[in-house]
Parts: structure tokens; C-alpha cells; sequence
């Protein structure tokens, strides 16, 4: 009897495709459980969104093309926390294409290549287009960046990158021609606030099942404090709740003082105990959460050249108050104090000028003290010259005049015959100059 052979039917899978995070915003996801709150809290909707009006308010282009599926290839541009990740994961969950996301930070050419062939080909078998996320696409060298122009400009797939830096400086030229550029803002006060009322509300993601009493002084300072910084702000106030004693006891942190657990519950998770006691979340609890504002400022970017800009400027129109607030901001996030001193001679002489002369050498003598005393200290000669300059008188005589010079040197022809201004009365060939005017 012959023995019956059984088929063994294997299932074939894409060789090209590459798992990468695949993104369904509209079910929770029980890997985030134990993720910081400000994760757990991300908008999942464009109604959700908060902040970003100038380009997310209805009938504006960005919100047309997402809510059409017509999006383009794009760059978001912005400081941390304005959500930009945010924004990618929910046009994700709008979109039929397949969304892969990966860190310009952690990729190479090779997982370029992978990720550009299994959009070709999933294009060519089902017709599904791909959404790549490249997140801080600005640490992408040259050659990968190059990697993506053909099949962004044939549209093998949609390209979707964030970036703190300006686009125009830090990512390929070729690839900013091809994508629309949209610039994110610091969210305001009233909006991160919105957020934390938001987040000790929210029972399933948030902090809703602690029973948290927030003083409306310690939710502005979380606000302020944040600098427009979504994602600073929901943690604060995380950091806090969790490590604040409900009031009546010397409770676990974030629990009532007859509950006591082997370990602490996750965040968001239900706990009968929570009842019991309130966290009194005041403005200590704010201040310690939040201790040290977090100045968004680079020193290689536009944060750098706005800032100074924005110093300078208040010397010249002699606010005093506005330029104290520049200078102290760049001391605050780490700016050169060489630099500052270095701009600080400059306006002595370009916009005080002859008005003052005791201006320059007061400058020049803030840059030799600022370099022998070093900081903290050489905060203190800044702000002495800062404060004169404000208030010296502003002449640009000498400036206007050489500006003025130099543009008739490059604009008209070259003055040549220097027989007028020479002196007839020098004895050494009667050679010298007169003082005639060329003109």
C-alpha cells in the first residue's frame, strides 16, 4: 500500500518589506501603558490637535490636503514639542498608505535602500502607496538624503520629515524643492494649559483616576515654565502627581495613605484607592517638577542669529528693559560671552559712533573684563555696557559715510587721477596730498 504524501503549503511574505512602525492612533496601544504621559496623551485626531491654527484651521492648505488624502511630500519644521510627531501619526491613522517611521538619528543607507525597494514594490503588487517619517531628518548625511530624490519626485513614495533646525539650511536643497516646508510654533500658555486639564481628566490615558486638585497659579507656571513645549509640560505635571502624598497622611506618592501596593500602578490605570485622597498639586509641586525653564536656543541655528538680532536691535532703539531680557536669555542658554562682547564693540562704534565717543572704549574695555574675569561673573560688565549703550545718543555718520564710499567705488568708475590731491607745496618732488575734495 502506497503511503499518501501530504502537501505542505508554506505562506510567502513580501522579500522586500521591512517591518517598521506601523501606526494605528486610534486604538490604544498597550505597549505605551508604562510610556511618559506626554506620549500617552497624543492627539489622535485632528480635532484633538491643539495649537497650529496658521496651518492646521479649517480650509487651510495642510489640513485640505490631509483631510483629501492629497498630501504631498513634506517637512515639518519647529522646536521640541510642537508635534510635529504628533502631526505624522494622525495623518497615519487619516491616510491609506502605508506608514513606516524611522529615526534620522539610528538609520543608515542600507535600511534606506530596504525601505525605498518595499515601496516600490508594494506600489507595483497592490497599488498601496507608502508614507515614509523620517523623524530629525537633519542628521541625515548628503548621501542619504540623495537616496530619496527619484522616488519622491516619481512618487513612489510620500515623504514625511521633522526637523528642529531651519530645513532650508540642514536638509538637501533638491529634497526642500521637492516638499512643501511648514514651520510648527511654540505652543502658548493657554494652550499647554488646555493640555494639562486635559491629561488630569482623561481616564483611560491620562492621570484621570488620581483625584488631582491643580491651583490654577501652579497649572500657569507648568505652562510658562514650558516654553511651548508640549511634551515638557505633560511630563511635569506626570513627575508630580506621581511623587505628590495625597493630602491627610504620609502616603505612597501618588496614592491614598491606606493603599498600599507591592509595586506602583501605571499611570492611567484604574486603581480603586485613587478616591480616597487628593494630591494637592500646588505651586511648590510646580516649581520642583519644572525647576529649570529649558531656553530653546541653538547656537548653530536661527535661535542664535534671532536672538542676537533682537539684542542689537533693542540697543539701537534704546529699550533698555528689552535688551536686558536678549542678553539674558543667551546667557541663560549658554551663548559665547565672547560673542556678545565682540557685538557689543561693534554697535559701539557702527550706532553710537560720534555721538558718544566714550562709547568704544567702554565697549572694548567690557571685552578685555569679560575675558579676564571669565563667568559667572562677566555677566556683570555685559550689563554695564548693555545699559550705556541703550542710553548713549546713536550717530551712523562714519557708517553711512564709508557704506556710502564703498557703493560709489563698486558703482561708478574708479577714481584714477590723483593729480589734484597732490601737494605742490611738498618739498620731496612736490609730492603729498591737498586737501581738495575728489568730488
Amino acid at each position: 500500500m502506497q503511503s499518501r504524501r501530504r502537501a505542505v503549503f508554506f505562506p510567502v511574505q513580501d522579500l522586500f518589506e521591512v517591518e517598521k512602525e506601523d501606526v494605528d492612533v486610534e486604538s490604544p496601544n498597550p505597549s505605551e501603558a508604562g510610556a511618559p504621559l506626554a506620549t500617552r496623551m497624543r492627539p489622535r485626531s485632528l480635532e484633538e490637535f491643539v495649537g497650529q491654527e496658521h496651518i492646521l484651521a479649517p480650509g487651510k492648505l495642510l489640513r485640505r490636503a490631509i483631510e483629501a488624502d492629497r498630501l504631498p511630500s513634506v517637512i515639518f519644521s519647529g522646536p521640541p514639542g510642537s508635534g510635529k510627531t504628533t502631526l505624522a501619526r494622525i495623518i497615519a491613522a487619516i491616510t491609506h498608505a502605508k506608514f513606516i517611521r524611522i529615526s534620522g538619528v539610528e538609520s543608515n543607507v542600507a535600511e534606506m535602500r530596504r525601505v525605498i525597494a518595499a515601496a516600490t514594490n508594494r506600489l507595483r503588487t497592490s497599488g498601496q502607496k507608502t508614507i515614509l517619517f523620517i523623524d530629525e531628518i537633519h542628521h541625515f548625511n548628503k548621501a542619504q538624503q540623495d537616496i530619496l530624490l527619484p522616488d519622491v519626485e516619481t512618487g513612489n513614495l510620500r515623504l514625511i520629515g521633522a526637523t528642529t533646525y531651519n530645513p532650508f539650511f540642514y536638509v538637501n536643497s533638491a529634497l526642500v524643492s521637492r516638499s512643501q516646508v511648514f514651520r510648527l510654533e511654540p505652543l502658548r500658555v493657554e494652550q499647554l494649559e488646555q493640555l494639562i486639564d486635559r491629561a488630569l481628566t482623561d481616564k483611560q490615558r491620562g492621570l484621570g483616576n488620581y483625584n488631582v486638585r491643580i491651583d490654577k497659579n501652579a497649572r500657569r507656571h507648568l505652562a510658562k515654565l514650558s516654553d511651548g513645549d508640549a511634551r515638557k509640560c505633560l511630563n511635569a505635571l506626570e513627575i508630580g502627581v506621581l511623587t505628590t502624598p495625597p493630602v491627610g497622611g504620609l502616603a505612597e506618592a501618588g496614592h491614598p495613605q491606606h493603599k498600599k501596593e507591592s509595586r506602583p500602578p501605571k499611570a492611567g490605570v484604574s486603581d480603586p484607592g485613587y478616591s480616597a485622597g487628593v494630591i494637592h498639586f500646588a505651586l511648590a509641586v510646580a516649581e520642583e517638577s519644572i525647576q529649570q525653564k529649558a531656553v530653546v536656543y541653538d547656537r548653530a541655528g536661527d535661535a542664535h542669529y534671532d536672538t542676537i538680532s533682537a539684542f542689537i536691535k533693542s540697543m539701537r532703539a534704546s529699550d533698555e528693559k528689552g535688551a536686558m531680557y536678549w542678553l539674558a536669555k543667551m546667557l541663560h542658554a549658554g551663548e559665547d560671552f565672547r560673542f556678545i562682547a565682540r557685538r557689543i564693540v561693534i554697535f559701539a562704534s557702527e550706532d553710537v559712533g560720534l555721538a558718544d565717543p566714550e562709547a568704544l572704549p567702554l565697549a572694548i574695555a567690557t571685552q578685555q573684563a569679560v575675558e579676564f574675569v571669565g563667568l559667572p561673573e562677566a555677566r556683570i560688565p555685559l550689563a554695564h555696557a548693555t545699559a550705556y549703550m541703550c542710553r548713549a545718543n546713536k550717530s551712523r555718520e562714519a557708517y553711512d559715510a564709508l557704506n556710502a564710499a564703498t557703493e560709489k567705488i563698486e558703482m561708478e568708475r574708479t577714481f584714477h587721477d590723483l593729480s589734484s590731491v597732490k601737494s605742490i607745496s611738498y618739498k620731496d618732488g612736490g609730492r603729498g596730498i591737498r586737501c581738495a575734495s575728489v568730488h
